[in-house]
């Protein structure tokens, strides 16, 4: 029979636990799998080229404000303003999606979940449940403070978010058309699977979740109203979050690559144009 452990007598020590599961194994996940992400959307942001292989437009680079004259980029006719700017300064890359990546980077990185998973795999704090995190014993938390107030934006990030899942739906839609025809490749397919998942982690949002019921003390009271509607349905995905966050995650960067390698013809986009 296993002993109990003793009151007061809690391990210490950085990591110290009584546990015996695999606890280590999530964060050290997060922390590989994350790091890879930001590494390649990084490095994808500041290339500028090979973003664009017709009819297929990276989810990085859209929407295009304005589009630049490097190899494999959008043509005019899909950039809001016109072709770059004159003004932009020569010692930072022309590269469409440092435009507009700020927004969609500040949803996900303030998202509740995000903070959890890279709390836990990044700073410690703490590690898992029941494990002693970094710091223990030398400050008490006081939650979210200072630098870390701008969490807080992640309700105004929202917006951003909510206006790219109907500019990811028109570019997976449009990818169904090549030179006026009609038709399908996987290009498509991956574009639309991405633009899905992509809604899915945005309407598991809490923060949508709160916006859509987040002001009625009795959301039972109203069964047949569409507002009760809408929040059950918002509540379907926001259990099923953290699923959607790392699915649409890494199927986003997985659809920024397939379509580069589509654009420098390292791999063959099978489809029905020929």
């Amino acid at each position: 029979m296993k002993s109990l452990p003793v009151v007061g007598g809690h391990p210490e020590g950085v990591g110290a636990t009584v546990r015996s599961d695999g606890w280590w194994v999530a964060p050290v996940v997060t922390l590989g799998v994350f790091s890879a992400f930001v590494a390649y959307a990084t490095w994808a942001a500041f290339q500028g080229d090979h973003y664009y292989a017709d009819p297929y437009l990276s989810p990085f680079y859209s929407p295009v404000v304005y589009t630049n004259n490097a190899v494999g980029a959008a043509p005019e006719s899909h950039a809001l303003l016109g072709m770059w700017p004159s003004w932009w300064p020569s010692f930072i890359p022309a590269s469409p999606a440092l435009l507009i990546l700020v927004f969609p980077l500040a949803f996900r990185f303030t998202c509740y979940y995000y903070r959890k998973a890279y709390y836990r795999a990044y700073a410690w704090a703490p590690p898992a449940c029941a494990v002693v995190p970094l710091g223990k014993g030398k400050k008490k938390y006081r939650g979210e403070r200072g630098l870390m107030l701008f969490q807080n934006l992640h309700r105004y990030a929202l917006y951003f978010a909510l206006l790219y899942i109907p500019i990811l739906y028109y570019d997976a839609v449009i990818s169904f058309v090549r030179g006026g025809e009609i038709g399908i490749g996987v290009g498509s397919v991956v574009l639309t699977v991405n633009a899905t998942l992509i809604a899915a982690y945005t309407f598991g949002c809490h923060s949508f979740r709160h916006l859509i019921g987040g002001s009625s003390d009795c959301m039972s009271c109203g069964k047949n109203t569409i507002k009760f509607s809408l929040w059950k349905r918002a509540t379907w995905f926001n259990s099923r979050h953290h699923i959607f966050a790392w699915a649409s995650l890494l199927f986003v960067g997985f659809t920024d690559l397939y379509v580069r390698l589509v654009s420098m013809g390292v791999i063959t986009d099978y489809n029905t144009w020929g």
